[in-house]
């Protein structure tokens, strides 16, 4: 579970690339006059707005790119935490209050929301939902598809980390190790990442600063 979560957030992450084509192309198309113009053409021959597709797909883009990025995302402790106490509590503590907040609010929430949104999804294909522009991509029920899949990827996430947890709170010794190894939810690893990187940045510093006084003292000798 947890591995699915994993790639599928990073294929998806390759998204980004049409996106940002789509935006510029759409910008160009509707800021340059000659492009503008050219393209204002296709409504009246064709039936259909360019600058109406482009800005469907982005909103399509986006909403693969947001559903699929939660379970990556928790996965890699990258989500927002709104709370003061818990940073300051042992790793243990910690993990009690993970396991006791994914058991009761985070598993519930997301069965609601698979629910709800399967319910809206179904709707969609039953009528065959397109774009509120006449102009627009039709089948707008595909992308909606992906709300599903998109809870159900951070619904796996989530389980995965809720066996780790057990393994940590409650497994042997080894299988507290190799839990801790896959878990990136406690605060400790955000600080000691943050004090490797200053520990880095200082030793750099240092670097440049030997390196300009060697500088120095060499132009000196040679004058």
């Amino acid at each position: 579970m947890d591995s699915v979560a994993r790639k599928v957030g990073l294929a998806v992450g390759w998204v980004i690339l049409p996106l940002i084509f789509v935006i510029m192309f759409d910008v160009i198309t509707r800021k340059i006059d000659l492009t503008r113009l050219y393209f204002s053409g296709f409504t009246a021959d064709y039936g259909f707005s360019v600058s109406t597709i482009l800005q469907d797909l982005q909103w399509h883009f986006h909403a693969v790119l947001l559903m699929f990025s939660f379970g990556i995302g928790y996965l890699h402790n990258a989500h927002v935490r709104v709370d003061i106490f818990r940073e300051m509590l042992p790793r243990r503590k910690q993990g009690w209050m993970e396991l006791l907040g994914l058991l009761i609010l985070g598993v519930p929430f997301l069965c609601l929301m698979i629910k709800f949104s399967g319910d809206m999804v179904a709707l969609s294909w039953s009528q065959g939902e397109g774009s509120d522009s006449m102009t627009g991509i039709p089948m707008r029920y595909i992308p909606k598809s992906f709300m599903v899949l998109g809870f159900l990827v951070l619904f796996a996430a989530i389980l995965a980390t809720i066996f780790r947890l057990w393994a940590y709170l409650f497994g042997s010794q080894p299988e507290q190790d190799e839990a801790i190894d896959g878990l990136s939810i406690f605060s400790d690893q955000s600080t000691a990442l943050a004090d490797a990187r200053r520990e880095a940045e200082e030793l750099l510093q240092r670097e440049k600063a030997a390196k300009e006084a060697a500088a120095s003292a060499s132009q000196q000798h040679n004058n």
